[in-house]
């Protein structure tokens, strides 16, 4: 069976294969590419970003920085590492921009409390809570949590992605969850109590 990304459609062509052919001038290829990776992408630019309009955008300029550069891809590894490490830096870029130029939120009136667990919406409150925790993280410790925590990439892969040391995304990781932990500490389940 081929690895998730390696077959899309009707073209059997590799990956690696389309950004040849794109280089080459196929004039296809990249499109057919990034209809293969174009969910998978998505998820890594919304969970690194602060707002879907931001990682709408970061994705634009990723994808069209990839296509600029595909020339430049030097087959140490997958296209869809290389790619992936394109969206999480423009990602990164734009909240580091954003952050120049900072802009007063408006206030949010129709936050509602964590439901109860038993109840039938709970998976979605906890998600939208989870996911405005991620928020509150800097931009270089939310990328290090979801590559490892949601995506499932080993440390080292990660590291490789974001293209910093070993050690460094796991002290990101350490400081992040930390982090969550004090934010999500509400969804705990309250310890029981013991007679002194």
């Amino acid at each position: 069976m081929a690895e998730w990304g390696e077959v899309c459609g009707d073209d059997a062509r590799t990956d690696e294969e389309l950004l040849a052919a794109h280089v080459e001038g196929d004039r296809d290829a990249f499109g057919i590419l990034i209809t293969r990776l174009q969910g998978h992408l998505w998820a890594v630019a919304r969970r690194t970003s602060q707002s879907d309009e931001d990682a709408a955008d970061a994705l634009q300029d990723a994808l069209l920085k990839a296509h600029r550069m595909a020339d430049r891809f030097r087959a140490d590894s997958k296209v869809s590492s290389w790619m992936h490490r394109i969206v999480v830096n423009t990602c990164l870029d734009r909240i580091r921009r954003n952050k120049a130029r900072p802009t007063v939120p408006l206030p949010e009136f129709d936050i509602t409390e964590i439901a109860d667990p038993r109840d039938q919406h709970g998976d979605v409150d906890l998600t939208l809570s989870i996911g405005r925790a991620l928020d509150t993280l800097p931009a270089d410790q939310r990328a290090a949590i979801v590559a490892v925590d949601v995506e499932g990439y080993s440390v080292a892969e990660a590291a490789a992605l974001l293209g910093v040391p070993v050690g460094t995304i796991k002290s990101r990781c350490a400081r992040g969850r930390a982090k969550l932990a004090v934010s999500l500490g509400h969804l705990r389940a309250p310890a029981e109590e013991t007679n002194s």
